[in-house]
């Protein structure tokens, strides 16, 4: 409603050119939703644990879990990157705009996380949620368009939460042999929860440069 105030069409979110924009959002949905099975297969290995389908998962409650991420993600990146970042950009410029997109996505999250109160859980979501809404937001100044961060974001909580069951939907298509999702301790945890987001933020990042 505010572009159209302002005289500007959806083209202003460069939601144009369905071909290129489809390519774009494929290609980031394949690379983060890689790097997310990356992530939980090499918690199954560090703790010696297996992956299988959980027989259990109705088509319905699969069908529930679907939903909830899209809308969840349609929500997110409409209002950081579709609302926040375009206005952000043109304001301050895309480097100010970006680091200011990621933070307020990792604020966001203390809230839909439930970590408000807990300094150290809220540092922790801070860094790595916001280095996700880092990706994210370098991905719309660079292609000049709404189209990739979906993609990517979709494709990390969609092999997170929806494939290997990790986060609030619970058990979903894969379960662990012993537990619904695997938490490794130690170098393990800093290695996969840690090191390997950041070094796929850091590299996604210098990628688009």
């Amino acid at each position: 409603m505010r572009l159209r105030l302002e005289g500007k069409g959806l083209s202003a979110l460069g939601i144009d050119r369905p071909a290129r924009r489809g390519v774009e959002s494929t290609t980031g949905a394949v690379l983060l939703g890689l790097a997310a099975a990356v992530q939980q297969l090499g918690g199954a290995l560090a703790t010696g644990d297996s992956v299988t389908a959980n027989a259990d998962a109705a088509p319905s409650t699969l069908l529930q879990g679907a939903r909830f991420v899209l809308d969840s993600v349609v929500y997110e990146e409409l209002l950081f990157r579709g609302c926040l970042l375009y206005r952000a950009v043109r304001w301050l410029g895309p480097w100010r705009a970006i680091w200011l997109d990621a933070a307020a996505f990792g604020i966001h999250h203390w809230f839909s996380d439930g970590v408000l109160g807990q300094p150290v859980a809220m540092a922790y979501v801070l860094v790595m949620t916001g280095a996700i809404g880092l990706i994210l937001a370098r991905a719309f100044t660079t292609t000049g368009a709404i189209a990739a961060p979906p993609g990517m974001h979709l494709g990390w909580n969609a092999v997170t939460r929806l494939l290997f069951s990790a986060g609030p939907l619970g058990a979903m298509r894969l379960v662990h042999a012993s537990v619904a999702s695997i938490d490794p301790d130690g170098a393990w945890h800093v290695l996969l929860s840690v090191v390997w987001p950041l070094s796929v933020a850091a590299a996604v990042v210098q990628g688009c440069r």
